[in-house]
Parts: structure tokens; C-alpha cells; sequence
């Protein structure tokens, strides 16, 4: 069973920044989109980012301007850059890869804490 390894979380100040990396366990063959979702406690989880096999982006308004995705599609791997970081910025954070023939796979998810 392939499985996604998240990276790259912390504890960090308000205004520094984090990359958060994705790694697949294993060959993942016709992704489709990379994502990346995060959890606040007592808060649904919520779509971060995403980037498709054409490379197209979406991000949530919430982090516009301030995060950016990047992909390897030879290498299955997957990164967040995370700038100008804010404590509401604070939670468990997912990636998540989609085949083209809708399978799913989800990473076990990396804590991200910033201190006001």
C-alpha cells in the first residue's frame, strides 16, 4: 500500500516561514492533482492548495500571496512554501494526491504552529 509522508512542519514566529514537503512511498502512476489540506482543532478540514498535472494552481483565499505549490511529477513529491506565516495559519496540515481514475491518497498529516 502506497503511502504519502509529510515533512517540514514546526513551530515558527509570526512572519517566518516553513516548506512543507510530500513524499510518495511508492510509484503513483497518472496523478492528476496534488493538494494540500489543513485542520484547525474543532475547524473542518479545509483545501490549502493544489496543483494539477498541467500545473495549474488554486489557493485558498486565506493564503494567497503568501504560499506557493510546487510539484516533481517524476519524483511524485510535492511542496508547500509557507511565507509570512500568521497563527490562524496553526493546524495539521495533509497532502493528498488524486489519479486520474479518482483513487486517493492521503498523507498522516504534519503540525504547523505559529506564536503570536
Amino acid at each position: 500500500q502506497v503511502q504519502l509522508v509529510e515533512s517540514g512542519g514546526g513551530l515558527v514566529q509570526a512572519g517566518g516561514s516553513l516548506r512543507l514537503s510530500c513524499a510518495a512511498s511508492g510509484r503513483i502512476s497518472s496523478i492528476y492533482a496534488m493538494q494540500w489540506y489543513r485542520q484547525a482543532p474543532g475547524k473542518q478540514r479545509e483545501l490549502v492548495a493544489s496543483i494539477t498535472s498541467a500545473v495549474y494552481t488554486n489557493y485558498a483565499d486565506s493564503v494567497k500571496g503568501r504560499f506557493t505549490i510546487s510539484r516533481d511529477s517524476a519524483k511524485n513529491t510535492m511542496s508547500l512554501q509557507m511565507n509570512a506565516l500568521k497563527p490562524e495559519d496553526t493546524a495539521t496540515y495533509y497532502c493528498n494526491f488524486v489519479t486520474y481514475s479518482a483513487d486517493e491518497y492521503w498523507g498522516q498529516g504534519t503540525q504547523v504552529t505559529v506564536s503570536s
